[in-house]
């Protein structure tokens, strides 16, 4: 008859392997416009998808300055995200714990199955004033024979003044707009910039009667060097 430490080592092992195969994967912040969510994918286990998820958040302070020295330099305690604390969903929303958009954050998640918790799976370093992504902005047409009047409006932030509306991105960078043409008589590669800057409504004159034309626009960051994506089309017909 096997020994009951035997058994002991079987379960162990059974356990270990369980931890492992749940532990969840590609644990990433996604953010747009400081909208930010972390996202991961179940471990390879076969059983892994009816698994619940745990996470947690902390500001890396490797860089910080705490007064009167509650913190030591370069510590951080690790927060539990309480609403996606034994959730089944795999995507968290960060975007409160992620507010002060510069400092460096790190996030983690565990997966917990028949009553077996995976080790932690930690992110990324990840800033979001560095790192968001930028949406495009919201475009209007407005036409008269040989112009069109394109109104533009930079994305809004999450994060709200003290009467309620939400702060623009142009408040966070120093953001241009960029707009281009395309005339529909011709193929898509024909998009020409007709304006880059920081002017919200702009006139295109001296166009052709009876030509379709659209309007695309996307905004530039200079100081990063990034772009977002092109907005919608918007499309006249000249009379």
């Amino acid at each position: 008859m096997l020994p009951m430490r035997f058994f002991s080592w079987l379960y162990f092992l059974e356990n270990r392997d369980l931890q492992e195969s749940i532990k969840p994967q590609k644990v990433e912040f996604h953010s747009l416009n400081f909208n930010t969510t972390l996202h991961w994918q179940p471990g390879w286990a076969r059983e892994a998808g009816d698994a619940l998820y745990f996470v947690q958040y902390k500001v890396d302070c490797s860089g910080c300055s705490h007064s009167w020295g509650a913190v030591m330099y370069g510590q951080s305690t690790w927060k539990n995200k309480d609403d996606c604390w034994g959730i089944s969903s795999r995507v968290c929303d960060l975007t409160h714990e992620t507010s002060d958009i510069q400092e460096p954050y790190y996030s983690r998640v565990r997966a917990a199955l028949a009553g077996v918790y995976s080790n932690w799976s930690l992110s990324c370093r990840f800033t979001p004033w560095r790192e968001t992504m930028i949406g495009p902005p919201m475009v209007t047409v407005v036409h008269s024979n040989k112009s069109i009047t394109v109104k533009l409006q930079a994305p809004q932030s999450p994060y709200k003044r003290k009467r309620g509306s939400k702060i623009p991105m142009t408040n966070y960078y120093d953001l241009l707009y960029q707009v281009f043409i395309i005339n529909n008589f011709l193929d898509e590669q024909h998009r020409v910039l007709v304006y880059e800057g920081k002017e919200k409504i702009i006139k295109i004159q001296d166009l052709s009667p009876g030509v379709s034309y659209c309007i695309v626009a996307k905004m530039y960051m200079p100081m990063l060097d990034h772009s977002s994506a092109y907005s919608s089309r918007q499309c006249t017909m000249l009379h």
